[in-house]
């Protein structure tokens, strides 16, 4: 109960309880965004592509932007802004659903508004724990609101089909505005003391190009961004383009893909939960062949199987990618310098995520030339191979769980 006394402070109980609101609110999103898709006159799976890569892509090209500007500006103002832009785009999205006016390129473009509003919101959100708390109660104030935000995807996810199917898409989508409003109003009660002004430094430019030879002088590193990026480009696509269409076409709709996101979000959580007590040798090694773990629920959607089945498979999944993630930040906590670890993790985190707009994007083309079916499979197969196939290059089977002065320190401490 110790770690819990931290929310007697009223700015840190105040970002808890916006993030716990914002979050269910972005756990609906996708699927009441999903089916309002769907059901626009001559849609498809190419349709629902369009639109989530308009998001994504938003998110992706101003998240540098976003860091940018909660460096310069007060970070509260900066995350009340987006929350405030977010639900007047949520808004506009579900009066257009309601109003049977709403059009897949109409979508899209709204969307990519709603991704931009997130790429100003987190840089900002994740960066503003240090004015509010600092010392020994940070990790605990760092702990709780994270579980706020799983705790709001898995509340969001099961709220979502539920919704949908008591008062439709467009309503749904305007609770997912409301949750935008009741964020920022929470946020507006945190006060925060501005930081000094920072010392001058190198300039943007050459941070730039330090973090990124600090980025390739590893070729484990660079390796494993790699393969990321390729699973993450044929799995979103899959999973999140084709997955509702299965579920739209065969599982019975919303409430089906409703119940594999939320057991999907159970999972995340079980995962990192897991990710404490899991201690590979080898950690690039087991991250690199976790990845095989991850296109379960594909091969089960690709054969129309039972809903619970799907969603066994999602959560088993999510429990790979939370592992996965847990280890492959702390490799990169121990193995690079802590002077170019952010700019490492950044390259990292761009390098990963960058090419999903396109998976997102071709995913209904291939699904509409080869089958869903077959497409699903095919992207499944190739995200398995890819660990064995990483495995195979010495770098990836040589990184130690901890750095040889690591190593050294321990063996001491042992003899001493």
């Amino acid at each position: 109960m110790k770690d819990f006394a931290i929310l007697k402070d009223r700015a840190v109980c105040a970002l808890f309880l916006a993030r716990l609101v914002s979050l269910l609110g972005n756990a609906i999103a996708p699927v009441a965004i999903a089916f309002a898709v769907l059901d626009t006159p001559g849609a498809s799976a190419s349709s629902l592509g369009l639109v989530l890569t308009g998001r994504l892509l938003a998110q992706v090209t101003f998240v540098l932007l976003g860091g940018l500007i909660a460096d310069r500006l007060p970070k509260q103002r900066v995350m009340v802004g987006a929350d405030l832009a977010a639900a007047a785009v949520q808004g506009v999205v579900a009066a257009l659903v309601i109003t049977s006016n709403a059009s897949a390129l109409g979508l899209a473009g709204l969307a990519a508004l709603s991704g931009a509003a997130a790429a100003l919101f987190e840089p900002a959100s994740r960066s503003l724990m240090p004015q509010l708390v600092s010392g020994d109660a940070l990790q605990s104030a760092n702990a709780l609101l994270k579980l706020s935000m799983r705790g709001g995807s898995i509340i969001g996810a099961a709220l979502a089909g539920v919704l949908v199917a008591l008062i439709g898409v467009g309503p749904t989508i305007a609770v997912d505005a409301a949750t935008f409003l009741v964020s920022a109003l929470l946020l507006m009660a945190i006060r925060v003391r501005l930081p000094a002004p920072p010392a001058a430094g190198p300039s943007l430019l050459v941070q730039i190009k330090e973090g990124w030879r600090e980025f390739t002088a590893r070729q484990w590193v660079w390796v494993i961004v790699a393969q990321l990026a390729f699973v993450n480009v044929l799995l979103a696509g899959a999973f999140y383009v084709l997955g509702p269409v299965v579920a739209k076409a065969h599982l019975g709709g919303a409430t089906a893909w409703s119940a594999v996101l939320t057991a999907q979000a159970v999972g995340f959580v079980l995962g990192t939960v897991a990710a404490m007590k899991v201690r590979p040798r080898n950690p690039i090694r087991t991250a690199a062949l976790l990845t095989v773990g991850f296109p379960l629920p594909l091969f089960l959607l690709a054969g129309h199987a039972p809903v619970y089945t799907i969603a066994v498979a999602a959560f088993l999944a999510a429990i790979c990618i939370d592992i996965y993630e847990v280890t492959i930040d702390t490799a990169l906590q121990k193995h690079v310098p802590p002077e170019a670890l952010a700019r490492v993790m950044s390259y990292e985190s761009l390098g990963s995520f960058a090419f999903v707009p396109l998976g997102l994007a071709v995913a209904g083309p291939v699904a509409d030339a080869v089958g869903t079916g077959p497409a699903l499979t095919g992207a499944g197969l190739l995200i398995m191979l890819a660990g064995p196939i990483v495995v195979l290059l010495p770098s990836i089977r040589a990184v130690p769980a901890l750095d040889p002065q690591a190593d050294e320190a321990k063996q001491d401490v042992a003899s001493a």
